[in-house]
């Protein structure tokens, strides 16, 4: 059985437990490298960037429903109707 050991985060350079429970759960994940970060600096990093390398782009599009300017997380096409937030969430 693994036992804990002590890291020092990338970020911040304070020490941080990687408990012996963590290891066998990255281990059970398949995850190859120890956490770099102590848990404040993941918290803080992945309020930064929404969880993703960077801030999501949006697109220019005109709702199909109401016809208002509008922007969306993806790119709309001709073929396929695009909604507001507000015509979206009547949809469903």
């Amino acid at each position: 059985m693994a036992e804990d050991k002590t890291l020092t985060c990338r970020d911040c350079g304070a020490n941080f437990e990687f408990t012996a429970s963590e290891q066998d759960f990255y281990a059970e994940k398949g995850f190859a490298n120890e956490p770099s970060r102590c848990k404040d600096c993941r918290i803080a990093r992945k309020n930064e960037t929404g969880g993703r390398s960077g801030p999501r782009e949006m697109f220019d599009a005109v709702c199909a429903s109401c016809g208002i300017d509008t922007k969306v997380p993806f790119q709309p096409k001709d073929d396929r109707p695009v909604y507001c937030s507000d015509c979206f969430s009547k949809q469903r």
